[in-house]
């Protein structure tokens, strides 16, 4: 079975999960209780149709959580509070009503109260309810998990990398609305900055902070200038790791952050055929000069010369050239930011060979 034919399956055992759950939920919380008030004390047997739902549902649960996972635009913290209002309105609303009336119920058929089992949707969001009540408040505004999904900030964040990303350093926010309720801090140039992209705002970015509101920027062959002043860059040497090949690593500094970034001096395009020592799959690789002209000149990329508007930042990728950035699509308005890159907890690309990078977990952002 192919990937996409997958893929195609977990959608459509996905969008099934739904209606199989609601079917299994009025149920289980409204007419399995009076099939069991009929029959007690004897056990109440389902219907056919509804005991296979119960039976399927676990599989379709199971394909939508997949099917979330691997969601390219996914708002978790939508999902996230959808399930904390549900499970606290389902326990909510049968302690306050529909538990006493099934035990009155009982009562008025002459059969113990006792014998008539709780619903199963009521114990389980009784059991989810502060749990996801939790990590919500958590997630919101304190720390949020983060995936980094491409090269675009190497060679400071690698593809595969887990981040924590504070959410408190600028400000907390209302979760789904993203409206801000409290000020706390204020980007500051240099910062690693999760947010979510202008042109689709159902997906989350991460770029360096180059441009405050009001700088007026300039980039041309990777060289930053802001307001007039040429960001200090050093050339610490050649940058080889296999995939991308002939690159040069440099040192900057931006505001009060000392960082690598990496670049190449020359136009590229990605490799015909995969570069042989490029231990991931689908990575074709970058050979810097490989297919270029000896004399290709520095001159030749595009200047980029603006001024961040008020209430608006600039950024980039660390890999200057292979990010896309506010070069191509502009600036990030102040209520687009999620929250601030501060460490690596984990690391695992499941198209790398050799398994997840121990050496990266705990490593700061700078």
């Amino acid at each position: 079975m192919t990937g996409e034919m997958v893929s195609q399956l977990l959608a459509v055992l996905a969008w099934a999960a739904l209606p199989v759950a609601l079917i299994a939920i009025i149920d289980d919380w409204f007419l399995r209780p009076r099939r069991q008030i009929a029959a007690a004390p004897q056990e109440a047997r389902d219907p056919a149709a509804i005991a296979l739902a119960y039976h399927t549902l676990p599989i379709l649960l199971g394909a939508a959580v997949v099917r979330l996972l691997v969601a390219d635009r996914l708002d978790f913290s939508a999902v996230l509070f959808g399930i904390t209002v549900v499970t606290g309105v389902v326990w909510g609303l049968d302690a306050a009503l529909l538990g006493r009336r099934r035990a009155a119920a009982a009562a008025r058929a002459g059969k113990d109260p006792n014998l008539i089992r709780e619903p199963g949707t009521v114990d389980y969001a009784r059991s989810f309810f502060p749990v996801a009540l939790v990590v919500l408040v958590l997630r919101s505004f304190v720390f949020e998990p983060f995936r980094i999904p491409s090269d675009s900030m190497m060679p400071t964040l690698l593809d595969g990398d887990f981040i924590i990303v504070n959410k408190y350093a600028y400000g907390l926010r209302l979760p789904v609305v993203n409206h801000k309720i409290l000020a706390t801090g204020s980007p500051q140039r240099g910062d690693v900055v999760v947010f979510r992209w202008p042109v689709d705002p159902s997906v989350n970015f991460i770029k360096r902070l180059v441009g405050l509101p009001g700088d007026h920027i300039q980039v041309r062959n990777d060289r930053i200038t802001v307001n007039g002043l040429a960001v200090p860059f050093k050339i610490v040497g050649p940058y080889n790791d296999g995939c991308y090949v002939n690159f040069q690593l440099i040192a900057e500094r931006l505001g009060s952050h000392d960082h690598h970034a990496m670049v190449c001096p020359v136009p590229f395009q990605p490799t015909p055929s995969p570069l042989a020592g490029c231990n991931r799959r689908e990575v074709r690789g970058y050979n810097c000069g490989g297919d270029s002209e000896a004399g290709a000149l520095l001159g030749e990329t595009p200047l980029f010369d603006q001024v961040v508007p008020p209430g608006h930042y600039f950024m980039m990728g660390d890999n200057r050239d292979n990010s896309d950035d506010g070069r191509s699509w502009g600036f990030v308005p102040e209520e687009n930011l999620v929250g601030k890159a501060t460490r690596i907890w984990f690391n695992w690309d499941p198209k790398r060979s050799g398994g997840p990078l121990w050496s990266r977990i705990g490593s700061a952002i700078e």
